[in-house]
């Protein structure tokens, strides 16, 4: 069986972009990813983010 983690997939997806220089990531949103979101840009971590709902899922 197998498990995810959505918040460490989140901050996997930032790591990593952060590494291949990428100055965006798409991941697929929640209101606990978009709460995550607001404190790393209220701390600095990241400069934004934006919710688009244009697809089935949300993302982030």
């Amino acid at each position: 069986m197998m498990y995810t983690d959505p918040i460490a997939d989140l901050l996997t997806r930032i790591r990593n972009a952060l590494t291949a220089r990428h100055t965006q990531v798409v991941v697929p949103s929640s209101k606990l990813k978009v709460a995550i979101a607001k404190v790393l840009r209220d701390e600095g971590y990241v400069q934004g983010y934006d919710v688009t709902k244009d697809r089935p899922q949300p993302m982030l």
